[in-house]
């Protein structure tokens, strides 16, 4: 079976790890574990757990099972359940990892509806557009043309627009897809390139940024309380962000650890790109000897931070969207509107 296309719902992840961990907790051993959850398991879920009881009963490890499926588990829930396999604390680590996978849902699901508003906007606006042209522009054409009246150039060219649509739309449908099919094509060969442009965005910058910093304090976090060295876990985390440049930061501050320094000098050396209450905080934890828990406040804090840049984009860009939408539409009417005033003023003046 082809494991590496095998994918769970964010629902579908949470329930297996919690169940695993409800049941380790209260000393089932694992396969007796895995073998109750798979009575009730169904699809895909199934398909999982019916691979991790094989590798269970031929001596292999959860982690390594995990491992085959990268689309459900990642790189750093693998290494978190490896390392507390080894600690002997695989129950309190999937527990912890439960409350991790739940949080990055509801970040996920913070953003996603955060983006709903403009998208749902957009279909609308080409939505009714589309009806224009197809239903009222050429009603309206009709009737210049018999009357002979001479256009204006966006009344021109909106008739020509209906006309295009109406006349041949199979070549618009062809053509279309054909762009959005090399747009698509184009990206998967330049990813990062069009990452690059989308992250660097100056109204999108900052929010990505400040997600980046909640995911990774997040996995540090996570990889730090189940044993790993903090070296190792920056290498997994450098991997979770979404920005080239806060992966290369975080890859250099690795670099400065190897070289005798600590979490906190290697970020204090790139302050302008780290915010500098994030470098307090890591340095409390290097001192108390708790910069796995300073990680956590860190991630709860940029959590807010991101519900906040999401609330004032949003302010913002509603009525941007508003205004240009409407001022299309707006020019749209008065494409139609202007040569009947013309009309009007022509039969006035006789």
């Amino acid at each position: 079976m082809k494991t590496d296309t095998l994918a769970l719902s964010g629902a579908d992840t949470i329930s297996l790890i919690s169940n695993l961990s409800t049941m380790l907790s209260a000393g089932i051993p694992i396969i007796e574990a895995v073998d109750s959850i798979l009575s009730d398991a169904k699809g895909n879920q199934q398909k999982l757990l019916q691979i991790l009881r094989e590798d269970l009963m031929q001596g292999n490890s959860i982690s390594s099972s995990f491992a085959k499926f990268p689309l459900v588990f990642n790189s750093v829930t693998v290494n978190v359940i490896h390392a507390s396999e080894e600690a002997g604390t695989l129950d309190a680590t999937l527990k912890d990892l439960r409350i991790s996978i739940q949080k990055e849902m509801e970040f996920t699901d913070k953003v996603k509806t955060a983006l709903l508003y403009p998208v749902f906007i957009v279909v609308v606006f080409f939505l009714v557009l589309l009806l224009m042209l197809l239903f009222v522009v050429p009603k309206i054409s009709d009737v210049f043309s018999r009357l002979n009246v001479d256009l204006p150039l966006p009344t021109r060219i909106l008739i020509f627009a209906s006309h295009t649509l109406i006349t041949y739309p199979l070549f618009i449908i062809i053509g279309t897809g054909g762009i959005l099919l090399c747009i698509f094509s184009l990206y998967k060969k330049n990813k990062p390139l069009f990452m690059s442009f989308f992250v660097n965005l100056p109204f999108l910058s900052h929010l990505i940024e400040e997600i980046d910093l909640t995911r990774f304090s997040r996995s540090m976090y996570l990889l730090l309380s189940s044993g790993l060295p903090i070296t190792a876990a920056l290498d997994l985390t450098s991997n979770v962000v979404i920005k080239k440049q806060t992966s290369n930061l975080i890859r250099s501050s690795r670099d400065m650890i190897l070289a005798g320094k600590t979490l906190s000098e290697g970020f204090r050396q790139t302050k302008a790109k780290m915010p500098i209450i994030m470098i307090k905080l890591i340095e409390a934890g290097e001192k108390t000897g708790s910069l796995d828990r300073s990680m956590q406040d860190i991630s709860e804090y940029f959590d807010y931070q991101v519900s906040q840049t999401l609330k004032i984009l949003m302010a913002l860009l509603e009525p941007v969207m508003l205004v240009l939408i409407g001022g299309v539409v707006g020019t749209m009417m008065l494409a139609i509107i202007t040569p009947i005033y013309g009309l009007i003023s022509k039969v006035g003046g006789r």
